[in-house]
């Protein structure tokens, strides 16, 4: 499978799944948004080939970009290249919050802007 839902992502949140959370919007989209997914750490897309190799292969990855377009797709493919089991999110961040799913300002933990 290449790519997961919102309400799957908030499923594996829900009952503790261990997995990777990777948020792989551009600096400018992700600056003015303020927000991202609780427990995600974000990467530079265009600097990708630098940080791919700290993505392990132990667990699955979910790569979210704005809308879940080119962004997220594309190297939610080039890391199962790699060996990861990853997937985009389906919508992207726009999605998730169209759902009413929680959001959180950046660098804070479980608190709702």
């Amino acid at each position: 499978m290449s790519h997961i839902s919102p309400a799957e992502l908030a499923l594996w949140q829900a009952h503790g799944f261990d997995f990777e959370l990777l948020d792989v919007r551009r600096a400018p989209a992700r600056q003015e948004s303020g927000i991202e997914i609780a427990g995600a750490r974000w990467f530079d897309p265009a600097q990708w080939l630098d940080w791919k190799d700290s993505i392990g292969t132990a667990r699955p990855a979910v790569v979210y970009c704005a809308r879940g377009h080119e962004i997220s797709q594309g190297l939610g493919a080039a890391l199962r290249a790699l060996g990861v089991d990853a997937r985009y999110l389906v919508g992207g961040i726009e999605g998730w919050r169209t759902e009413g799913r929680p959001v959180v300002a950046h660098g804070l933990k479980g608190q709702t802007p």
